[in-house]
């Protein structure tokens, strides 16, 4: 927060947003995962701190992220939708929904290759 102001500090709601984003997808995916009879496991750390990980790279890696998020959600909404509407009328959703949790699969797979490498310096971090 910036002093006496009662506003996030720059940067910092939209990564707060990023984080948000990141964990409804992350519920959202496993919720398809059930309707396709795919058992998940749980998420590993560096699935988990994703988008504390794209706020301290910074850059153009931060900003793919947000949009790869944005992309990704834009495309599981309908679908989740589209499946639970299928359940809600007794058809079984298992075969559109192991369809869009490769969907899925892939989209946080090449998320995930923005990941800087290990030993890439990452931007100094700003925010606390």
């Amino acid at each position: 927060m910036l002093p006496g102001s009662g506003r996030a500090d720059f940067g910092q709601a939209s990564a707060n947003a990023m984080s948000m984003k990141w964990a409804a997808l992350n519920d959202a995916a496993g919720v398809v995962a059930m309707l396709a009879g795919i058992t998940v496991e749980p998420l590993k750390p560096e699935l988990r701190h994703f988008p504390a990980t794209m706020r301290d790279a910074g850059g153009w890696r931060r900003t793919m992220a947000e949009q790869g998020i944005d992309d990704l959600a834009a495309v599981m909404e309908p679908g989740i939708a589209a499946l639970l509407s299928v359940h809600a009328r007794g058809i079984n959703p298992k075969i559109p929904a192991q369809a869009l949790w490769q969907e899925y699969l892939a989209a946080r797979n090449g998320l995930m290759a923005l990941v800087p490498p290990p030993g890439e310096a990452l931007a100094p971090r700003r925010f606390t």
